[in-house]
């Protein structure tokens, strides 16, 4: 329930936490930008300004409610922390983003950290190409 997981990260029950929380959970869509969090809104009938919006999601993050991810679009996006890691695809003609999860992968990386001494605290693997739908797309006509 979004309001013990507000509470639970140490933060205040407001109509906007919840309703912004609401929307992470049940959009349907995994990967949002504070943008799309306000479309979401006013569509909802939601009276939440943007600021309010961007503010929420970071405090959201600091909380470590949710995860800010910086793909190549240049905008940053919004996930539920789940708490599991997981990497990325991203299509670079329409923006899909794929999550995936590869034990070879992750053992590989260990390993290489290993091998030059450092211990990995964190780490980001996104992966950029185009999607199935978009290579299959005919481009428009001339």
């Amino acid at each position: 329930m979004e309001i013990d997981q507000i509470k639970q990260a140490g933060l205040k029950v407001t109509a906007p936490r919840v309703a912004i929380l609401t929307i992470l959970e049940n959009c349907g869509k995994r990967h949002l930008s504070a943008e799309d969090v306000y479309k979401e809104l006013l569509n909802r009938g939601e009276e939440i300004g943007l600021a309010t919006v961007y503010r929420v999601l970071t405090q959201f993050e600091g909380a470590g409610l949710v995860c800010r991810r910086h793909f190549e679009t240049g905008q940053s996006v919004f996930e539920l922390n789940s708490g599991e890691h997981h990497d990325h695809l991203v299509c670079i003609k329409c923006g899909k983003v794929v999550e995936f999860c590869d034990p070879v992968i992750e053992e590989r990386q260990a390993r290489i950290a290993s091998e030059h001494g450092f211990r990995i605290e964190d780490h980001s693997l996104v992966l950029y190409g185009v999607c199935a739908g978009c290579e299959t797309r005919k481009p428009a006509s001339v």
